[in-house]
């Protein structure tokens, strides 16, 4: 398996991140992300899922895409051993991440960039089951605008499942966090939102 880092390479926590159903681990987001989370205190790393690297655009079955978050997770503890790790991902990566944590990978916390919490507009299919059985600390990086996740519903789904959790709202963010002109910033900017308080975040679980 091939995982790009950034950071530091003595970096005491790791946090490993996995693409969406719809890009890769090159993709701008997932770079942009890894690159600026980046730190002499963190190592990011990043890998693929095997449909993209056998260059098909359909998504693995559901097991086929946890046995391969599960061999990231293993490649990057044999690497580095970090002395705290953190896995999440865009989107799919998350929520892909969530379900072998809440099957019995160990973590320190989990960090989600647009979770999926429902197709949009089906409310009827929401993914939340798994998540209170998930005892690590979780952090939801939301936008105000992306249909996967209302942040009313996500709301519901913390105290329902009694989650140990944190919200972070980036206003006006889509799925992808991107913001439109007349948030008076650039997506560039949002994006920078999310990455500081995911830097502060992962210190202050630490």
């Amino acid at each position: 398996m091939n995982v790009t880092w950034n950071g530091s390479d003595s970096a005491s926590s790791v946090l490993l991140l996995a693409h969406g159903a719809g890009a890769d681990m090159n993709h701008e987001y997932m770079v942009y992300f890894a690159g600026t989370l980046g730190s002499a205190d963190l190592a990011v790393a990043r890998f693929n899922f095997r449909y993209t690297d056998e260059k098909r655009r359909a998504p693995d079955k559901q097991p086929v895409l946890e046995d391969t978050y599960r061999e990231a997770v293993q490649q990057v503890t044999d690497e580095r051993s970090p002395q705290r790790l953190f896995i999440g991902g865009k989107s799919m990566g998350g929520r892909i991440g969530s379900h072998i944590v809440a099957d019995g990978t160990r973590v320190d916390g989990l960090v989600y960039l647009g979770y999926p919490l429902h197709p949009p507009g089906r409310p009827d299919r929401i993914r939340d089951a798994h998540l209170g059985d998930i005892k690590s600390p979780q952090l939801f990086v939301e936008g105000t605008r992306d249909p996967f996740c209302p942040l009313d519903t996500l709301a519901e789904v913390i105290g329902e499942r009694r989650l140990k959790a944190d919200v972070v709202v980036i206003d006006d963010g889509d799925h992808s966090l991107k913001v439109r002109k007349s948030s008076g910033r650039s997506t560039e900017q949002a994006w920078d939102e999310a990455i500081s308080a995911i830097t502060t975040w992962i210190k202050r679980i630490g």
